[in-house]
């Protein structure tokens, strides 16, 4: 499998990488060990986890999906997997996550405290790429930037990375970075899929500037690009049908964004334009997602080892100008389906 650089670092990782979030509730101990075995078989060398996994985050199950990983990593060269974790963003922002009390902060003492955590589930004494899960905007951009300095300081980090970051909160973050002399941010793991492209408008351009990598996650649009949504029904088993049925009023904004008329008559289309390319639709949006000049990594997540095949058919895989085309056609059509939140 193509190896990539995550932005300007020495971590070089496999051009697809395994989200792990169902880990724990929609796949079980055993199938997450097969899932992850066979992962590693296919030339999948890059892992992603977070201390709030599995999702739906709950506080009887934080931490869950980190301990199952750590109990996979036993007896495996550490060296040869790649880790990225997350440390949980602030609890008055757009979600309080179950985790120190619901008073989660990105300053000293909670990062501090989130990265031992992570260590000591992972049962490892470092983390690759050690992520901000979501920014806080409200704080200087210095306080979280200093103390993520120190752990890479101090080799309990190798690389620091943002997640559901806009371009202004990136560029400052950079800047404030580069006056200080710290450690930058080398990744943004954003949601990005053929139904999301909101990141070609503004973002990519940063990206490029600032030699960043873009790392991908839901490049099947939390599954409804495979069209399982389209017949009008809710599938068992499903993400957003449990969100809909169970989770509280973020998760049912979410499937409105996710599930809609246009996101469906999209799906339609894309679908067709995989069949005359004879390859699945899901093998189609992998592959148009890591075919972006600044994608470091695309993120990848199934319940069961079953869905991993048209995911690794992506493989070295290079879409042709012709279908390339006919997806832009399908997007100028169709234009921001899940509207224009951003990230």
């Amino acid at each position: 499998m193509k190896q990539n650089r995550l932005g300007r670092t020495g971590i070089v990782v496999s051009e697809i990488c395994m989200g792990t979030m169902t880990f724990g509730v929609q796949a079980e101990k055993a199938m997450s060990f097969r899932i992850m075995d066979q992962a590693v078989d296919a030339g999948i060398d890059f892992f992603d986890t977070a201390e709030v996994y599995p999702v739906p985050p709950s506080k009887e199950l934080a931490g869950l999906t980190e301990k199952w990983i750590g109990e996979w990593l036993k007896g495996k060269d550490r060296s040869s997997v790649i880790i990225a974790s997350k440390v949980a963003g602030a609890a008055h922002g757009w979600f309080n996550p179950p985790v120190r009390g619901g008073k989660a902060a990105l300053d000293r003492v909670h990062i501090r405290q989130a990265l031992e955590g992570s260590l000591r589930r992972l049962g490892t004494d470092y983390i690759d790429l050690y992520q901000v899960h979501w920014p806080d905007h409200g704080m200087r951009a210095e306080g979280t930037l200093e103390v993520l300095d120190e752990l890479v300081k101090e080799g309990k980090v190798r690389a620091i990375g943002n997640s559901n970051e806009d371009s202004y909160g990136l560029m400052k973050s950079l800047w404030a970075s580069d006056q200080n002399g710290w450690s930058r941010y080398e990744t943004i793991q954003n949601n990005f899929s053929i139904l999301h492209r909101r990141c070609e408008d503004e973002l990519a351009e940063c990206l490029r500037r600032e030699q960043l990598s873009l790392l991908p996650y839901s490049p099947l649009a939390g599954g409804v690009i495979t069209g399982k949504y389209n017949d009008g029904k809710l599938p068992e088993g499903a993400r957003f049908t449990s969100y809909i049925t169970s989770a509280g009023e973020r998760q049912r904004r979410m499937v409105a964004r996710f599930v809609n008329e246009k996101t469906t008559a999209s799906t339609a289309r894309l679908i067709d334009i995989a069949k005359q390319a004879d390859m699945d639709v899901v093998t189609l949006a992998t592959a148009w997602s890591k075919q972006h000049d600044f994608v470091g990594s695309t993120i990848v997540g199934v319940s069961h080892e079953s869905q991993l095949a048209p995911i690794l058919a992506a493989a070295d895989l290079c879409l042709s100008d012709e279908v390339m085309a006919a997806i832009d056609k399908v997007s100028a059509e169709y234009m921001y389906p899940m509207g224009k939140i951003m990230p």
